[in-house]
């Protein structure tokens, strides 16, 4: 049988489609482009926010005509969405097949052949810690590849819908991490991106607590990934500030591979806001963090979540959110306006913050992370920076595209015998609003 993925949100997500997509191919499915191609038709859903959930609910309801006309069609949903919703997707949408919680994951091929077998609808959406280590599989990668090391959440931020569908915090057995690193680095693979909702919380039994300064399984985890010979680089994302202790920042700066880009999720910088969000930390505290992080890795570039118009928050929070990202500098910012997800504590919050106040908060934001990158860039310009090669651009086949340990992106004119996954030195000639272009040098 033939089958397509749709994957909605974020890394994770895209994690667990790729390690469906190789358990179906090792079982015999074959993986198609289109939906028009397919016989099986697989939505890989997020409720992070509303809007995901409307998209994948959409998409799905939009085939209902197509299901008319190819009865033998399947159709599911599964993740995030599936999990919160589960028997109730079923009853809104009466041409769904089956939906698979992120619990039940790993059970895609056997409902897919009982599905096939005796054509009943099915939503499975039970926790169960099987689903950690069954989804390890991966399709043939080049250069990059993600290993997610954790699933689930134990902060209970009250904005925040993870923990209802992904589950209380699970960390997988560091050995079966560095087996399948290895297994990866043998196959071609030169960079791995660590996945889990709080990674610098790997390892910790789902403690809640912080660990002391001289304390980190995770930073242990860096460590043994270091010493696989072959492996040039390691990316990781995201961790809760309270988790960047003495011990991991160590370990990164004594780290050949660990690249020297941290994604630290802010989300306000009012106090009180972030009280109201359950986020445990204070707007000084994250600074301090964010200082010790550059004292031990002075060419540190950092990026980070913000939440614009949470219920309360004042134009003062909102300036304090501002004057928090200007005096760190982030390099890269992912901006979301405040929407009530259904189950969250916050969610019987009174939204008070207008739509429109939100817009323009989101706009000042950008706005000064635009100006704040596109300067911060132009004084690359005549150095030397060293960069992992990654293929052709997407945008202009005749350059190729690379990327600094810092994640800034490069694209530069390549040269004959250069292959993707290889480390080269570029000499920067000029840059743009969020790159940056150069040469290769001999």
């Amino acid at each position: 049988m033939r089958v397509f993925i749709k994957t909605y949100g974020c890394q994770m997500n895209e994690r667990d489609s790729e390690a469906l997509a190789a358990q179906l191919t090792a079982a015999g499915y074959r993986m198609v482009e289109s939906e028009d191609q397919a016989d099986v038709l697989l939505f890989n859903t997020c409720s992070v926010r509303e809007a995901a959930e409307r998209k994948a609910k959409g998409k799905i309801g939009y085939l209902k005509k197509l299901k008319s006309r190819n009865p033998a069609l399947i159709i599911g949903a599964l993740g995030c969405m599936a999990q919160r919703l589960g028997h109730e997707l079923l009853e809104e949408l009466p041409h769904l097949d089956f939906v698979l919680g992120t619990g039940q994951l790993h059970m895609l091929v056997p409902t897919l052949t009982e599905l096939a077998a005796a054509r009943r609808r099915l939503a499975l959406t039970e926790p169960s810690a099987e689903v950690l280590d069954a989804m390890g599989a991966h399709l043939p990668a080049a250069w990059s590849a993600q290993i997610a090391i954790t699933r689930g959440c134990n902060r209970f931020c009250s904005y925040c819908i993870v923990p209802y569908v992904r589950g209380r915090e699970i960390s997988r057995d560091p050995a079966d991490i560095v087996a399948e690193a290895r297994r990866l680095v043998a196959g071609g693979v030169r960079e791995l991106l660590l996945l889990g909702q709080n990674v610098a919380a790997y390892g910790l039994g789902g403690n809640n607590n912080p660990p002391p300064p001289d304390c980190s399984p995770f930073a242990d985890l860096l460590e043994e990934l270091d010493r696989i010979p072959e492996l040039l680089r390691v990316r990781f994302t995201s961790p809760y500030v309270s988790y960047f202790n003495d011990r991991l920042i160590a370990a990164i700066a004594g780290s050949r591979t660990v690249c020297h880009n941290i994604h630290l999720p802010l989300q306000s910088g009012s106090d009180a806001v972030l009280r109201a969000m359950n986020r445990q930390y204070t707007r000084a505290g994250y600074l301090e963090k964010v200082a010790a992080i550059r004292a031990a890795l002075p060419d540190v570039t950092f990026s980070t979540d913000v939440i614009v118009g949470f219920p309360g928050e004042s134009e003062a929070d909102f300036q304090l959110t501002r004057d928090t990202m200007n005096e760190v500098g982030f390099e890269q910012a992912y901006i979301f306006k405040y929407s009530p997800r259904p189950g969250t504590r916050a969610a019987a919050l009174t939204d008070t913050v207008p739509e429109e106040v939100k817009e323009e908060r989101n706009r000042i934001l950008l706005d000064d992370l635009g100006a704040r990158v596109a300067a911060g860039l132009r004084s690359y310009v005549g150095c030397e920076v060293e960069v992992l090669t990654e293929g052709v651009s997407a945008r202009n086949p005749g350059r190729w595209t690379g990327r600094t340990g810092t994640n800034i992106v490069v694209h530069f004119e390549p040269r004959p015998g250069l292959e993707a996954g290889t480390l080269r030195r570029v000499r920067v000639t000029r840059s743009g609003g969020v790159t940056l272009f150069g040469e290769l040098v001999e």
